[in-house]
């Protein structure tokens, strides 16, 4: 079971390609579902057909649909939410705060993607092929169960949930056990569904993400950055699609528009090139630009065709080895002995063209790269040092974050 996630700056062309992969899929025998979770909907008109919130088949082996987030707020989420506000009630929380407290930033997209993994957990297909939002909604969605995982944890921690009367007396919530066991059930529930969309998302034999973009300096300096923050949450991007790449005229073509056609062919190969450089290896393939709009199963079929060849289109001819985001090494000492140095490297490939944050929180450091953020868990033997520098070394795809740490006097072990 695959699932291939499209995604790019907007008007790109990533819903065209998305379709014409899974139509691509269809025609080689094997059940494939194309689903949109992108809030403008436009799959049906590249499938041109009629798609709704359940699964049709539009040809043969081919399925499709859009995800109707704000249709799933009504179920299993408003009634988690329904078990808080009695629970923040029966502690005292007025009604218009406890409505406030119970809103989860980002569920809208948490129900798309749960959708999207019950798709693919149905059993029902082969390849699930996605069509996302623009490149920053698709970061967020794609970063929000590890997020809202940390967010759960912090209001309702695991270990609080599994004492259900004492938390509930702590609360406030009297004669009410049954409704406070409703309500960490529930918890559970969510628990389990952002661990298992994580886990869908992190397993690169299972999942990969293409980066749709159309040759040209704005839209690449986009794709590099959002490269750098998918490998900071360690998610696998397989391919890089340059959409609309137009043929260079003949040379025996004269004229104000062979000079047009000749500049801008010329200008789409620059831009490649640097792609091919600084694309942290991902590889880069470019797609023609069609006289007319492929629309409909055949010519999405035909596009899709010229696009990859012999190759397979799931992506599953093998992923190469792909370096952990972090490896901590000691650089001085031995044992417990208090000269001891380690060394945390994080590898960031594209970090050298965008802003750079780096946080010490408690028992997590903050890595905040451009418009991205993520909490990293430091190993136990960390925990008990102190960050005391940091630099950046390589560049491109070797870019790497290395930051140094020595024992803390005060919390230290001792041989």
């Amino acid at each position: 079971m695959r699932v291939v996630l499209f995604t790019g700056k907007g008007g790109v062309g990533k819903t065209t390609l998305a379709a014409a992969t899974a139509a691509l899929l269809a025609g080689s025998g094997r059940r494939a579902l194309v689903v949109s979770t992108d809030p403008a909907h436009s799959l049906g008109d590249a499938l041109d057909a009629d798609l709704g919130p359940d699964p049709v088949e539009v040809a043969e082996n081919l399925s499709a649909a859009h995800v109707d987030a704000r249709t799933l707020l009504e179920g299993a989420w408003g009634e988690l939410q329904e078990h808080l506000r009695t629970m923040l009630a029966g502690a005292g929380v007025d009604e218009l705060v406890a409505d406030e407290l119970t809103v989860l930033p980002g569920v809208e997209d948490l129900l798309a993607l749960v959708e999207v993994q019950r798709l693919a957990d149905s059993g029902e297909y082969d390849v699930v092929v996605v069509d996302c939002g623009p490149t920053a909604e698709t970061l967020r969605l794609l970063t929000l169960p590890e997020a809202l995982s940390g967010y759960v944890e912090r209001l309702f921690p695991a270990h609080r949930r599994a004492v259900r009367g004492l938390v509930a007396n702590l609360a406030g919530v009297k004669g009410d056990g049954a409704g406070w066991d409703r309500t960490v059930d529930a918890l559970g529930v969510l628990a389990e569904q952002l661990a298992g969309l994580r886990a869908m998302l992190a397993d690169r034999s299972r999942t990969s993400i293409r980066l749709v973009l159309t040759p040209e300096r704005v839209v690449a300096a986009e794709t590099r950055r959002t490269l750098t923050a998918l490998a900071l949450h360690e998610l696998r991007v397989d391919a890089l699609l340059a959409n609309r790449v137009m043929p260079g005229p003949p040379p025996s073509l004269r004229g104000p528009a062979a000079r047009w056609l000749r500049e801008r062919s010329d200008e789409q190969q620059a831009v490649l090139g640097e792609l091919d450089q600084i694309g942290a290896g991902v590889p880069v393939t470019a797609v023609r630009y069609t006289a007319a709009e492929p629309t409909g199963v055949k010519a999405l079929r035909a596009l899709a065709r010229s696009i990859y060849g012999d190759t397979d289109p799931a992506g599953t001819d093998g992923a190469a080895p792909v370096r952990p985001l972090m490896e901590m090494r000691r650089t001085a000492g031995q044992g417990v002995s208090h000269d001891t140095e380690f060394e945390l490297d994080v590898a960031l490939p594209g970090a050298q063209d965008a802003p750079l944050d780096l946080a010490r929180v408690g028992d997590d450091m903050v890595v905040g790269i451009g418009f991205s953020r993520r909490v990293v868990a430091l190993p136990s033997v960390l925990r008990r040092c102190e960050a005391v520098g940091a630099r950046l070394e390589g560049s491109g795809s070797e870019a790497r974050l290395v930051v140094s740490f020595r024992p803390d006097p005060g919390s230290w072990m001792t041989s």
